[in-house]
């Protein structure tokens, strides 16, 4: 029993290239493989112990995700998101400009020295850029781990003071196995608690319940889970506040992640930083941040895992790898990271502006900003030629996408 758990549990290291390389299957999942059974002759009950057969490969791709000086890309915008950035620049969202945008992301030369993973939304997941060539093999290519948005979205919650809940857990297997045939190497399941709303108990369970039952799903089909209840940024809240749901809702997060048989060491979390509300008349300063955001971390979150990769949340670009650096300003039990979205990319989509002629400048304004955070993960970020675009809040009351 004890060699069963140290197999199953000791340190891998990290994923090479050919080990995921364009979706390629490593291993069948074999329930023999996996079953280990304790007879007694004193008790004719057996035990059997269940290790999941991707085990090994979960530690490895999480490893991979977490490595030094690298975070995620967050290019996950649902079609209609996507078409709400493109608006913001003049372009009609057709599969052709959503195409050519994020293109112009994964082709970024050296991107993959900054950026770990890529969560891609299913549509790029299966889509060539206009050379032809497979995104998850370009992103193979970079060194990049290729990672798939798999819920279905918020809907209201029935019961609850005007709160959501996630969609998503039907057929969520069957898609999660397609996914891995396909190339990806990680998941992404967003839920969100709204503080101005209560939250009430009844959206916190849901949140944590059905955010484990995906983690469950995903890593039974060679996916690790990134496991992200967004905490919204919306409200006039204190810091205080904002600390104290964010106790409350990891405590329930990882009481149904253990439920669930969820293995730690090959999950990584999204969390929100812990700020006031946007709306909140008092500011916090990144020592601020880091120090109730560290201080949540070391609260609720084991050891065990291996990343921890921070959503941005409406944060300017510059506040979010200001905040990030202050955190890695000592050293941590956990890879404290990033998984930005418009923290990464707004100041590259203005500067394209679907012209032909910008890719360049908006791929060195996509590097410029990625290279940043990688330093705010070494806690090495001096804030050095930032434009004044990067230092504006992007900040949207009841945002979604």
């Amino acid at each position: 029993m004890a060699s069963a758990s140290a197999t199953l549990l000791k340190s891998s290291p990290v994923l090479d290239k050919c080990e995921w390389v364009k979706g390629q299957t490593l291993r069948q999942p074999s329930s023999s493989a996996s079953v280990v059974r304790c007879n007694s002759t004193t008790n004719p009950s057996t035990l059997t112990i269940r290790a999941g057969s991707y085990a090994d490969e979960l530690v490895k791709t999480a490893k991979t995700v977490a490595s030094p000086g690298r975070g995620i890309l967050a290019m996950d915008e649902s079609n209609a998101t996507c078409g709400k950035r493109l608006a913001s620049i003049g372009l009609e969202n057709t599969e052709s400009n959503r195409q050519a945008y994020r293109s112009l992301l994964v082709t970024a030369p050296g991107l993959g020295q900054y950026i770990s993973g890529a969560i891609l939304f299913e549509e790029t997941l299966y889509q060539s850029t206009i050379d032809g060539k497979k995104i998850v093999d370009i992103l193979v290519d970079q060194k990049i781990v290729p990672g798939i948005k798999v819920d279905k979205g918020l809907v209201p919650l029935a019961g609850s003071n005007d709160e959501s809940w996630c969609q998503g857990l039907d057929g969520l297997a069957s898609r999660t196995a397609a996914y891995y045939q396909q190339g990806a190497r990680f998941a992404k399941w967003r839920t969100v608690v709204s503080i101005p709303n209560g939250p009430s108990a009844l959206a916190v369970k849901e949140a944590a319940w059905g955010l484990a039952r995906y983690a469950a799903i995903a890593q039974d089909n060679g996916l690790v889970p990134i496991v992200e209840p967004e905490i919204l940024l919306d409200g006039e809240h204190s810091i205080d506040r904002t600390f104290e749901v964010a106790q409350k809702v990891w405590a329930e997060v990882f009481f149904y992640l253990a439920e669930n048989n969820v293995l730690f060491e090959g999950i990584l979390l999204k969390p929100s930083m812990v700020t006031p509300g946007a709306e909140c008349k008092e500011r916090a300063t990144p020592k601020q941040v880091s120090d109730y955001t560290l201080k949540l971390l070391h609260r609720r979150i084991p050891p065990s895992v291996p990343g921890i990769m921070f959503l941005s949340g409406g944060q300017s670009e510059v506040e979010a790898t200001l905040n990030l650096n202050a955190m890695n300003q000592s050293p941590n039990p956990w890879h404290v990271s990033f998984s930005y979205a418009r923290a990464l990319q707004n100041t590259t989509l203005k500067t394209w502006g679907g012209r032909p002629e910008n890719l360049k400048a908006a791929q060195d304004a996509l590097l410029f900003r990625a290279k940043s955070n990688s330093l705010a993960q070494l806690g090495k970020y001096t804030g050095e030629g930032e434009s004044e675009e990067a230092t504006k809040g992007m900040f949207v009351k009841g945002y979604s996408y």
